[in-house]
């Protein structure tokens, strides 16, 4: 157990978040589990043990917390119920290596707040920082805030205090506010507040203002342009550093073209199994087998037998009709 748990954390010693220090716990129950009930016992988590050692970016859920409840249930001598067994079965692969080698280094400028390997332009960022900070309004803004609520409260142990997060389509999981709840009250003069000098926060007393940032996620890769910035696309980004980010995980080439090429080779492979059983059925062989499928096709019967072995092992494992 001890080597495996080694080997585990060595992965995860140079990512990004503390990865290693808070995996550990978990990691080191998952490998006590497996000596003491076996490895066949713990097969069910195997999928959510890989992710682990996925970049937390692209994590659909908080999979230690899940690994973690599910080795509670298996550890008290249980069984994975209904729901535990379904979450499992619908979480997909992890990614492959290089990608997450990719993401990884991704995180690692996200912990610094650094996206100029993928920001050119860091003079504007500069020129409203400086403005800002020298701000006599935003001193007394924040002056008023702190005499109304104990900031300290809400600050993290950075001294850090975070606006409420912008989310996809801006679909925001809670929007009421309830000004009797002194809680709620704060966020909502704090949101104001970064909402006027555009911050995303405060440290201790030192507004943090808004980046252009690049964000990988689960589902996508996000761009945000801060509504301070005036944005120039051809000097303001490095397209090239985030199609390769964004790439790392795309499975392949796409397009109109390429679309349409697939559409017509999923039509002959649906063709060539039903050539192939009237192949069968007639008993032909050799020559007289290549020239009867090159003219099912339609393709000219130069075409090389290698072209249709390729057709045929391309789409062998979809099913039949599913054009």
């Amino acid at each position: 157990m001890t080597k495996a748990l080694s080997l585990d954390l060595e992965k995860l010693q140079t990512r990004a978040f503390d990865r290693a220090e808070l995996a550990e716990g978990c990691l080191r129950r998952y490998h006590a589990a497996a000596a003491k009930m076996g490895d066949s016992r713990l097969l069910p988590l195997r999928s959510l043990y890989n992710w682990m050692f996925v970049p937390p970016t692209l994590w659909p859920f908080n999979i230690q917390d899940v690994l973690e409840d599910c080795l509670t249930a298996l550890e008290k001598g249980g069984r994975l119920n209904a729901r535990r067994r379904l979450i499992i079965d619908l979480l997909p692969e992890p990614p492959d290596e290089s990608i997450r080698a990719a993401v990884a280094d991704h995180e690692l400028h996200i912990q610094k707040g650094s996206y100029e390997n993928l920001v050119k332009t860091q003079a504007k960022y500069a020129q409203n920082e400086l403005a800002i900070k020298n701000d006599p309004e935003l001193r007394r803004q924040w002056a008023d805030i702190k005499a109304a609520f104990d900031v300290k409260v809400y600050q993290d142990y950075k001294g850090v205090i975070r606006r409420s997060m912008s989310v996809e389509r801006n679909l925001r999981p809670s929007f009421a506010v309830n000004l009797r709840r002194r809680d709620e009250a704060f966020q909502a003069a704090f949101d104001a507040f970064c909402l006027r000098w555009h911050l995303y926060g405060m440290q201790h007393d030192e507004p943090l203002l808004l980046k252009l940032a690049v964000t990988l996620t689960p589902y996508g890769t996000m761009i945000h342009l801060p509504a301070y910035w005036s944005f120039d696309p051809k000097r303001d980004i490095r397209w090239d550093a985030i199609a390769r980010l964004h790439r790392a995980r795309v499975p392949g080439r796409q397009g109109a073209a390429l679309a349409e090429g697939v559409a017509r080779r999923i039509k002959d492979a649906e063709k060539l199994r039903q050539l192939d059983l009237e192949v069968q059925r007639l008993g032909l062989k050799g020559e007289k087998k290549h020239e009867f499928l090159c003219a099912g096709l339609a393709w000219d019967v130069r075409t090389s037998p290698k072209r249709i072995s390729r057709l045929r092992a391309e789409f062998k494992n979809r099913p039949v009709n599913s054009v």
